[in-house]
């Protein structure tokens, strides 16, 4: 087994691996969906997980009004994060949710619904988090 060791190079997504063996060190580049960890100095790969609300209170839509403002702020913020790539009601009817997050593990999806107002307060009775495998459309 090999023991590597990264160094970034500069602001970019490219850094020197070093291995106790001939020809190197090597330069590497990490794709986008790897996530950079740069406070361990290195990176690990990013899942995508989506969570779903799939029962929801009779009349969400306007039963969510005192809570939707919170919700969204939330939201705003995972997506600040780059946790939260996309989210919105399932429509016609607006009886569910989807919410698709990119991140190392689903506690963060999982965190969110604990958080969510709409959950706290019974709007949403049924979530679940699965790790989603994207094979389309995932640069």
């Amino acid at each position: 087994m090999s023991l590597f060791c990264a160094r970034r190079v500069g602001l970019s997504r490219s850094f020197l691996l070093y291995r106790g063996d001939r020809g190197w060190p090597r330069e590497i580049s990490v794709p986008p969906r790897v996530k950079l960890d740069l406070a361990a100095g290195g990176f690990r790969q990013a899942n995508y997980y989506a969570l779903f609300y799939d029962e929801v209170v009779e009349n969400f839509v306007s039963q969510r009004v005192p809570f939707r403002e919170e919700h969204l702020g939330l939201a705003r913020e995972a997506h600040a994060r780059g946790e939260l790539l996309m989210a919105g009601a399932l429509a016609d009817p607006a009886d569910a949710a989807l919410l698709v997050f990119r991140t190392e593990n689903a506690a963060t999806a999982e965190e969110f619904a604990k958080k969510d107002p709409y959950v706290r307060n019974g709007l949403v009775k049924k979530w679940r988090v699965r790790k989603w495998t994207v094979v389309v459309g995932n640069q």
